[in-house]
């Protein structure tokens, strides 16, 4: 097994995704990354580049899979019909490197040790793609032991852990207090604080006031919709508000999911799924799961991040919970039976410690109105394109671009922007937002106008075949006049 070095106590350990391809999944890829002594992030959009990021060489790592079922062959306990959560961990290993990405994808070079059988750790586990674990609490220290040294699982004390103890218990277990286990010091986890100047710093080009407005309706209100035009940086500023409602860079709290139209209350609160067997089982989503972690962790904020959170039907997919989303009843007095409760007094809230941020894209045909149930629940901001004095000191400034270039490239597509508001089959919410022409932090062009022009030919010019559809005409007129064609 993985030892680790002595200089290795503080850092985490990471626990990493088997499947691969982001949102279109292709299956486990446990033997290829073996194979090639690698590991690789299926998404291409720079999710969970931040812990990616911050992985060191020497750190120890761990393939994972995530199961949250009942009736599982093999346990060791008795479920009582409950779901058990579980991790079966297949690989471990030590990071060697980052590597170049490849087809956009991060990468990184690991000496692995495959785990053959794999060995399955019950109760303290982990859905993200990735996801650190530090050394300092009892059930992290026992995950830790179990994946890099071999050491069982103390199986024991986590069902009769307080947390477990209701569903997994016994009831003569001796209630031990919490300070008569042998747990080692507390190391403190070393998270850099996040706050509104850490938004305009990674390149907001909202003014610090609107920031600070947005950041107290979500303290608030607790659940925020921002929506815009496409490119106007929604799904990037979620994100970045939830860093700054925790205080910290640290997506161990923030949860990413993306609405669709087939998405359902069964998918995203409880419903029955098809186990590997043949059987049903009841099984929670990403929302309920969420709140479990946040009622257990009250020191702490919770945000779920809800991508495209129109495209699907919002008032069908929360079901009851549209009605415990409001902040004054996120209380056990207001709690509410599910669609499908797992006993028959079963009562479930959601805790004040969960915020909802959604995006909408207000560009998207295919959305109906938004249902007012849910407009009563959440506050609105709307995102503008920001191809100002900001958006252009910054982009000049990060990325060496020369400033009366990228003067130009605003003016051109505002004048273009004035041309699709002003259109009756169009309007304000079909406008192109800044994030079509804003680079990454440090992102080297060596030709500025080759740029431009292939952002142009390949991202904003088909967008206006979309709108357009029935007239190429206007299409090719604007496609010159962004590129300065006479």
């Amino acid at each position: 097994m993985v030892t680790p070095a002595e200089s290795n106590n503080t850092r985490p350990a990471w626990f990493v995704g088997a499947a691969y391809g982001g949102k279109v999944s292709t299956g486990d890829q446990t033997d290829r990354f073996l194979r090639l002594g690698i590991w690789e992030n299926g998404y291409t959009d720079d999710m969970f580049s931040d812990l990616i990021d911050s992985m060191q060489q020497g750190d120890r790592i761990a393939i994972k899979s995530f199961f949250n079922s009942p009736n599982r062959p093999g346990l060791p306990f008795d479920d009582r019909g409950h779901n058990v959560t579980g991790m079966e961990i297949k690989a471990v290993g030590e990071v060697v490197s980052h590597l170049p990405r490849e087809r956009g994808r991060r990468r990184l070079k690991v000496n692995w040790i495959r785990l053959s059988p794999p060995r399955t750790f019950y109760f303290s586990a982990y859905m993200q793609t990735v996801h650190a674990v530090y050394p300092g609490e009892w059930k992290t220290d026992a995950l830790i032991a179990f994946a890099f040294g071999n050491e069982p699982q103390d199986i024991e004390r986590f069902r009769n852990d307080p947390q477990y103890r209701e569903r997994f218990g016994d009831r003569d277990y001796p209630q031990i207090e919490s300070s008569s286990y042998p747990d080692p010091p507390t190391v403190p986890t070393p998270h850099t604080p996040y706050i509104i100047d850490n938004i305009v710093a990674d390149g907001c080009f909202l003014p610090q006031p609107t920031l600070e407005s947005m950041l107290h309706r979500l303290q608030t209100k607790q659940n925020l919709i921002l929506q815009g035009p496409p490119g106007t940086g929604k799904t990037w500023l979620a994100k970045r508000l939830a860093y700054a409602l925790i205080g910290r860079k640290d997506d161990r709290n923030v949860r990413p999911m993306q609405f669709h139209p087939n998405l359902s209350y069964e998918d995203f609160v409880r419903g029955w799924r098809p186990q590997g067997d043949g059987s049903l089982s009841l099984v929670d989503g990403p929302f309920l799961q969420i709140v479990e972690q946040a009622g257990t962790d009250e020191d702490n904020d919770y945000v779920m991040v809800i991508e495209e959170i129109n495209r699907g039907n919002p008032a069908s997919i929360f079901g009851e919970m549209l009605t415990l989303l409001e902040a004054d009843k996120r209380s056990l007095d207001e709690s509410l039976a599910l669609a499908y409760p797992r006993e028959p007094d079963e009562r479930v809230y959601i805790p004040p410690n969960v915020y909802v941020i959604g995006t909408m894209n207000t560009a998207d045909r295919s959305i109906a109105m938004v249902d007012l149930a849910l407009r009563r629940r959440f506050a609105f901001f709307d995102l503008e394109p920001m191809l100002n004095e900001t958006w252009r000191n910054w982009v000049e400034e990060q990325c060496v671009i020369d400033g009366a270039f990228l003067g130009e490239i605003a003016q051109r597509i505002n004048a273009l922007n004035e041309d699709i508001a002003t259109d009756r089959n169009l309007g304000r919410q079909f406008r192109i937002g800044h994030s079509f022409v804003t680079l990454a932090p440090g992102t080297s062009i060596e030709d500025p106008d080759e740029w431009f022009e292939q952002v142009v030919e390949t991202e904003i010019v088909p967008l206006l075949h979309e709108y357009w559809f029935d007239d190429p005409e206007k299409v090719a007129d604007a496609r010159s006049r962004l590129l300065g064609i006479s």
